[in-house]
């Protein structure tokens, strides 16, 4: 496990497709937190979004560089959980919304891309 590589920041040579599955769904994630989190920003739950989008695309660099990979994948499973459960929480059961009704496209896209995103990590968690 290393940082870097003689090549460049990033070592491709040790990704597989699955790596690149997660690094797809994170990013499909990271990009609409971003964009929710500017619509809504500077209000906390703004500031909230851009922290989790921030986190996605973070830690997608960080699996491209071969950095600390497996404590990554620990983290991102509880970390994208979480964003599920607080999704909803906030949405639907605190909130004035209708599941599945209200969901939305951004949404949809954004929890199937975050319960594949887990799937992926646990796999990859279990094969190393």
């Amino acid at each position: 496990m290393s940082t870097a590589t003689d090549s460049g920041l990033f070592d491709l040579q040790t990704l597989t497709p699955l790596h690149y599955l997660g690094i797809l769904f994170a990013l499909v994630s990271g990009v609409i937190h971003l964009r929710l989190g500017v619509g809504f920003a500077p209000s906390p739950l703004g500031l909230s979004f851009l922290f989790a989008g921030v986190v996605f695309l973070v830690a997608s660099a960080a699996i491209l560089a071969d950095y600390r990979r497996r404590l990554l994948y620990g983290l991102g499973i509880p970390f994208t959980a979480g964003q599920i459960v607080l999704w909803y929480l906030i949405n639907f059961a605190g909130g004035g919304k209708s599941f599945p009704a209200d969901v939305g496209t951004f949404g949809w896209i954004d929890k199937v891309a975050q319960v594949l995103l887990i799937v992926v990590l646990i796999a990859l968690l279990r094969r190393e």
